[in-house]
C-alpha cells in the first residue's frame, strides 16, 4: 500500500492530500530513508512523521485497504 494511503487509512494523518504533502516536503520517513508519496510500506516498516514541532514513531503492525475508525490503531504500535 502507498505510504500516503496508509497514512490516511490508519488515522495517523486525517486527510490523503495532507499525507501527499507532508511526503513531499520530506517529512515522512521509513525505515530512515525520506520517502515520496507513493512508497510502499509493509508490515515491520518503522513510519516517522514529523508534523510541526511533533515527531512520531510507529511500527508497521498491518496493511488494511478498509478499516474501521475503532480497528485504525491496531495497524500500528507507536515507538
Amino acid at each position: 500500500m502507498r505510504i500516503d494511503k496508509y497514512l490516511k487509512v490508519s488515522r495517523l494523518i486525517k486527510r490523503r492530500t495532507l499525507a501527499n504533502e507532508a511526503c513531499q516536503q520530506g517529512k515522512v520517513k521509513i525505515n530512515g530513508k525520506v520517502v515520496k508519496p507513493g512508497t510502499e510500506v509493509k508490515v515491520g516498516d518503522v513510519v516517522e512523521i514529523q508534523l510541526g514541532n511533533n515527531t512520531t514513531v510507529v511500527e508497521v503492525l498491518s496493511v488494511n485497504e478498509h478499516v474501521s475508525k475503532a480497528d485504525a490503531k491496531e495497524m500500528y504500535r507507536i515507538k
